[in-house]
């Protein structure tokens, strides 16, 4: 077996069915040996390397100047990719890592506990079998997470100085159905229940509000992320003074101001009654822009939920695509949908609150 020492030479013994034509070797999964035969915490280290480097080959070559020891590309991919088949597995069995404990959740300007959850995906490209093209997969990334409010926001006990925000993460090639029970036992775990008020954020992506509001039926809100929004008036108004940069970004601002303070009503308000210049092209602009804010004014009443102290941005979520499945989305990269389902898992269990990943391996260890 490979340990950090290097090779071991072991017995044991193996037992052959020849009736199903299977041979076992039980005294393997008393000790914790993995694929390849691997002690648990070299399994630990090559999975850890295969899903922070920037591919398998880089993994096995960290792994290599971490630890002395020499595995193939392979290798480093069947064992991480095992790994997230684990974690996986478990979720699907209603498992996950790490004591039952809820969070200190920070209070808003109202005194009330808020717990926040937010979800988006990213496209992760696809190689068929034999090298053919494959249509793109979309991989959705989940989270539960207590931010740590700025001093602009009223809370009732400060955060202790270095204190980071807590959260939790669930990433996969899932349908956005298969989502939801996966983000309420993280919740669950968390005790998201003893927040006295559930804040939702997302980029008003296809079924997404249906979904948070479906799945986490408490929320006070569902949020449009400010920034979206802001990136519609970007484009508008880059239409509006498209030979003047300085002119169109501060029409930006402008508008950005309104509509954090006055909220969604007053702006479609005011981009109705503008004086706009004739044109077909900033005509369409204007009209796809304003459809954007009507459909989404629901969830643009800034100025209450900046009242409330609540995040209006979902960066957090943003930053999590990028941390979580940006692994995946290297340059000329093409995964299998099991691959890259497995890989997604080990990145979310890795970037998860610390004691997430530790609680995997340490379930992973012998019992003996």
């Amino acid at each position: 077996m490979l340990s950090l020492g290097g090779q071991i030479e072991f017995q044991r013994g193996y037992y052959y069915c020849r009736l199903c034509g299977v041979g076992t070797a039980p005294w393997d999964g008393a000790v914790g040996l993995g694929e390849g035969r691997q002690t648990p915490v070299v399994a630990q280290l090559t999975t850890l390397a295969g899903a922070v480097a920037d591919s398998f080959e880089k993994g096995a070559e960290l792994l290599e100047e971490m630890t002395g020891l020499s595995q193939s590309e392979s290798a480093v991919q069947q064992t991480t990719e095992s790994a997230g088949e684990r974690i996986a597995a478990s979720f699907s069995r209603g498992k996950s890592f790490g004591k039952t404990e809820p969070w200190p959740w920070f209070c808003d300007a109202n005194g009330e506990s808020v717990g926040y959850v937010a979800i988006d995906a990213t496209g992760v490209r696809q190689q068929g079998k034999g090298g053919e093209k494959a249509d793109g997969r979309m991989a959705y990334v989940g989270m539960v997470f207590n931010p740590v409010p700025d001093r602009e926001r009223v809370f009732e006990a400060e955060p202790k100085p270095g204190e980071a925000m807590k959260a939790r993460y669930v990433s996969g090639l899932y349908s956005l159905h298969e989502m939801g029970p996966l983000m309420r036992l993280q919740g669950a775990q968390v005790g998201l229940d003893r927040a006295s008020t559930w804040v939702a954020l997302s980029d008003g992506g296809n079924g997404l509000e249906d979904f948070l509001r479906t799945n986490f039926p408490r929320v006070e809100a569902v949020i449009l992320d400010f920034f979206h929004a802001t990136e519609y008036l970007g484009k508008l108004a880059s239409a509006l003074h498209p030979n003047d940069e300085a002119l169109s970004q501060n029409r930006v601002a402008e508008w950005s101001r309104l509509l954090k303070e006055e909220g969604g009503d007053v702006l479609i308000a005011t981009l109705e009654e503008w004086g706009w210049p004739p044109g077909k092209a900033l005509a369409a602009v204007r009209e796809e822009v304003l459809g954007y804010f009507r459909n989404q004014v629901h969830r643009m009443d800034y100025p209450t939920y900046l009242a409330n102290g609540w995040f209006i941005g979902s960066g957090a979520v943003e930053s999590a695509c990028k941390t979580v499945v940006g692994r995946l989305k290297g340059s000329g990269m093409r995964w299998g949908e099991s691959g890259a389902h497995a890989v997604c898992h080990v990145r979310a269990l890795y970037r998860s609150e610390k004691g997430q990943w530790e609680a995997f391996w340490k379930h992973r260890q012998p019992a003996i």
